[in-house]
């Protein structure tokens, strides 16, 4: 999982830059264990902090307007959800080694899902329906803008930039159709609802098969809720989609805008992170495979 450099303006952050912080600023967990976790998380680097608590650090300049964003909506929405949602204890200040906001969160028992591997499909699909509905119903009045939830056209350019690069190692032409098909969905023309905005499997925990906490709210907003459907091919098998579509009760123009908010993500993502990131990389072939076998 990711230790490495994925983006040109990246810090380095190793468990003696966040002990440093956790002793300045947190000095009544200085004696917690410390231990750097396996993630293939690309905005933040995440570490254990003794048995119950999660450090996360933005490890580039992007990521950090996420921090203070999940602590201020976390405790409104968490309480709502039918699946564990990460709960606050603090927020980190810039420090004279890192120069920037981190937070501390309760630890979540579970483990990631893994497309392909899942113990329980159609029961996590179910589990996944109730939470995207759950988050729904919240209302959304004073709710920010989710940054993924606009129109697919405003992802175009950077699909066709990063489509160009694939050049060879995909079907540009079946990405393209697929693709143009999604662009011709009818817009989302209702009242603006939450949508978590990026349930891939890196950020859902499941134990014994079912769903049982959600983490990273680093894009959650109110818009265009069809971006979490993105789990019905990110996530689930092909035998699983449809009691996902029907238990979230979303009409055709909605699932299409879904499965193209999965495409381009998985499209956008797979040249940057071809070789920094194996397995979001791996993903995102994934999903273009599902969906274009779903397209054919």
């Amino acid at each position: 999982m990711c230790a490495v450099r994925m983006h040109e303006d990246e810090l380095d952050i190793d468990v003696s830059l966040v002990r440093r912080l956790i002793g300045a600023q947190f000095p009544q967990w200085a004696g917690l264990s410390l231990r750097r976790l396996a993630s293939s998380g690309t905005e933040n680097a995440m570490f254990r902090l003794g048995t119950d608590k999660v450090v996360r650090l933005p490890r580039h300049p992007g990521a950090v307007e996420a921090i203070d964003h999940e602590l201020r909506w976390l405790p409104r929405l968490g309480p709502r959800l039918p699946a564990a949602a990460p709960e606050p204890l603090g927020r980190g200040e810039p420090g004279e080694d890192f120069p920037w906001p981190w937070s501390v969160f309760r630890w979540l028992d579970g483990h990631n899902p893994v497309p392909g591997e899942l113990e329980e499909p159609e029961s996590l699909a179910e589990d996944l329906a109730a939470y995207v509905t759950a988050l729904r119903r919240i209302d959304p009045a004073g709710g920010p803008t989710g940054d993924r939830g606009v129109p697919l056209s405003a992802r175009d350019a950077y699909l066709r930039e990063a489509l160009a690069q694939l050049a060879g190692r995909v079907d540009t032409a079946a990405v393209t159709g697929a693709w143009e098909e999604a662009l011709r969905a009818p817009e989302h023309t209702g009242p603006p609802l939450w949508a978590h905005g990026d349930l891939m499997a890196g950020n859902l925990l499941v134990a014994d098969g079912r769903l049982t906490g959600v983490i990273d709210y680093g894009t959650v907003g109110v818009g265009d809720p069809a971006v979490d459907l993105i789990a019905a091919w990110c996530l689930l098998p092909a035998e699983a989609r449809g009691g996902f579509r029907k238990a979230t009760g979303v009409d055709e123009a909605e699932w299409a805008r879904g499965r193209g908010w999965a495409l381009s993500i998985a499209v956008i993502a797979l040249p940057y992170y071809w070789e920094t990131n194996l397995p979001v990389a791996a993903n995102s072939r994934h999903v273009i495979g599902e969906i274009l076998a779903e397209t054919a």
